[in-house]
């Protein structure tokens, strides 16, 4: 298994229903290393960017208006292999498929407002991660726990 780094975001509809510290919670509790967090309102612009690869779908102007009505809170995690293992925490995009146990299937029950985004690969988290954070707000710490989780 490969050391990955990895971006996630709690989406506006967490802090509306104030989820937020059991999904961080939860998040730390597998195992992943947060090396960087912030709570911001994110542009439209900076949405648009983000969710590029969705733009014409006819989803997409929904998705811009929820994202971008309300805060979120953007995180940098790091793991053994990070980017599949947040991935399967978070349970599957589409709401009616995912598991109870995972973040989605147990909270979230709309698909189109879904409460927590997860990098799908490498290069998708490295790119995520340069939209969010500037290379200084990402913080490198010993873990003193980390002999515990493997």
């Amino acid at each position: 298994m490969a050391h990955e780094r990895t971006f996630s975001m709690l989406k506006p509809g967490v802090l509306q229903r104030r989820i937020s510290g059991e999904i961080i919670s939860r998040i730390e509790k597998k195992g992943f290393h947060v090396t960087a967090m912030k709570i911001m309102r994110i542009s439209e612009e900076l949405c648009r960017r983000h969710y590029s690869e969705h733009e014409g779908k006819p989803f997409f102007p929904g998705l811009i208006a929820y994202m971008t009505s309300g805060p979120v809170i953007a995180m940098v995690l790091e793991g053994e292999n990070a980017i599949a293992h947040l991935r399967l925490l978070c349970g599957a995009t589409n709401v009616d498929e995912a598991a109870p146990g995972t973040i989605r299937g147990d909270y979230a029950s709309v698909t189109r407002m879904n409460i927590i985004h997860a990098s799908d690969s490498v290069e998708s988290a490295e790119r995520e991660i340069k939209l969010f954070f500037k290379p200084e707000e990402i913080l490198e710490y010993v873990d003193d726990s980390a002999h515990w989780l493997g």
